[in-house]
């Protein structure tokens, strides 16, 4: 019974890192761009993961068709990351939270609309408890007077959460022979091809150059813990437990946003905060129920 719990620290910990990523995000955007934000962490993560696959002794032998299909991923993360960052620049962490939550529900539209996936009327329900709930958090309770334009931060991470999806899609249907662990690897450093023209530049440089340590502190956690340990750590927990058991994790996520929002950022939480995410996630886990 003990070691059964114990199997369970590790995705555990993995989305409080994911968790606590939108806090180090928010404080990292003070005194940098989200293209350089997105280019530390990943050139963190990169080290740290070639240091493992190393000592591990990992294959480093290249498909030339693999990577095709990685640079496609590639591409659609770096634009997902963008404009995720970016949202977090005029909205709370806390509301980043939640709408992120909202990924499988995006998932399952996708799955029904390209490849004929069957919603099943629980999976509808769950499908409209979601966005109901989530109409409620960007209007901040006032459904009516909701405008996209005037809540870019909200819309922005919502679009990131869609492009996310589009990314799980195509992660599902690319048939890859490298291992979980050196796919993540070869794809960080494939986004980091993709980024850096992006951000050549003095601008980019002097930002770095005079960084506080309190933003090399949420780079250091951005980088090192929620790119590489969490990224490990969660592969493990794949290969340990079922894709189901761990999955349930991910509902924590949101949550753990929310309390280290609230206890690092001084952001105020409201009532309909919590009740649009406790709607949101109600509706998620109804979307991921497999039987009625």
């Amino acid at each position: 019974m003990k070691h059964k719990l114990l199997r369970f620290w590790k995705p555990l910990l993995a989305v409080v890192f994911w968790g606590i990523s939108f806090i180090a995000t928010k404080i990292a955007l003070n005194e940098l761009s989200p293209e350089t934000i997105i280019l530390l962490r990943l050139l963190l993560a990169i080290i740290f993961l070639l240091l493992i696959a190393v000592y591990t002794k990992k294959d480093f032998s290249v498909s030339l068709k693999n990577h095709l299909g990685i640079f496609i991923l590639a591409i659609v993360a770096v634009f997902h990351l963008w404009i995720q960052i970016t949202g977090l620049k005029f909205t709370s962490a806390s509301n980043t939270g939640w709408i992120i939550g909202v990924t499988p529900v995006f998932m399952a539209i996708l799955g029904f609309v390209i490849f004929k996936e069957k919603i099943t009327f629980i999976k509808a329900v769950g499908i409209t408890v979601a966005f109901i709930g989530l109409l409620l958090l960007m209007s901040r309770g006032n459904i009516l007077s909701i405008g996209f334009i005037s809540h870019k931060g909200d819309s922005l991470v919502l679009a990131s959460a869609f492009t996310w999806s589009i990314y799980s899609i195509i992660n599902k249907k690319i048939s890859l022979s490298y291992s979980p662990f050196m796919t993540i690897l070869f794809l960080f450093l494939m986004m980091t091809v993709i980024i850096i023209p992006f951000t050549l530049n003095r601008e980019t440089i002097n930002s770095v150059m005079h960084l506080s340590t309190k933003g090399w502190l949420a780079i250091l956690f951005l980088g090192i813990f929620c790119s590489g340990i969490a990224y490990v750590l969660w592969a493990q927990a794949l290969k340990e437990l079922e894709a189901a058991k761990a999955g349930v994790f991910l509902y924590f996520e949101p949550f753990v946003t929310v309390f280290a929002a609230w206890l690092l950022l001084h952001e105020v939480i409201s009532f309909i905060t919590i009740l649009s995410g406790i709607i949101i996630t109600s509706g998620v886990i109804l979307v991921n129920k497999k039987k009625f």
